[in-house]
């Protein structure tokens, strides 16, 4: 995927090697409930909520990698919902840095409660500047506004 060179500035980010693994444990709350997201009807873990617990996962595998000034955006997710949670359970998810190419990085991330996995997928993210990026999306506000 080819993005724009003034998205990244002088990006350096750090070497980081694949098959690194970083967890994030979260309990289920009423907020993350499909009920209140949105995307169903019932009250059990919403995916969106399952969604952003696997991208921050991703995110904090790669922050002792980023430089200052550096961040990463979440460019595909492909997931698989496999088992409802209820309110007050404990999930942890593990996300596995599967491959490394130049800024893109993807993840396998594995969402588990404390019997079995809950949800799969793969991610890919992308290091960005976070100063020029932001820049380049409020220029695109204005450019919509018009």
């Amino acid at each position: 995927m080819w993005l724009p060179a003034f998205l990244f500035g002088a990006f350096t980010m750090k070497q980081i090697k694949e098959r690194i693994t970083a967890s994030v444990e979260k309990t289920v709350e009423e907020q993350d409930l499909a009920c209140v997201h949105g995307s169903g009807s019932l009250r059990v873990y919403a995916t969106p909520a399952m969604a952003a617990l696997m991208e921050r996962t991703a995110c904090v595998l790669l922050e002792p990698y980023m430089e200052e000034g550096e961040t990463t955006v979440g460019i595909s997710l492909e997931i698989k919902h496999l088992k409802a949670s209820l309110c007050g359970m404990k999930l942890t998810s593990t996300a596995t840095l599967a491959e490394v190419d130049g800024r893109k990085t993807v993840f396998e991330i594995e969402v588990r409660d404390a019997l079995s996995v809950v949800g799969t997928a793969r991610h890919e993210r992308f290091a960005v500047m976070a100063e020029a990026f932001m820049q380049k999306a409020e220029d695109n506000k204005i450019k919509c506004a018009r």
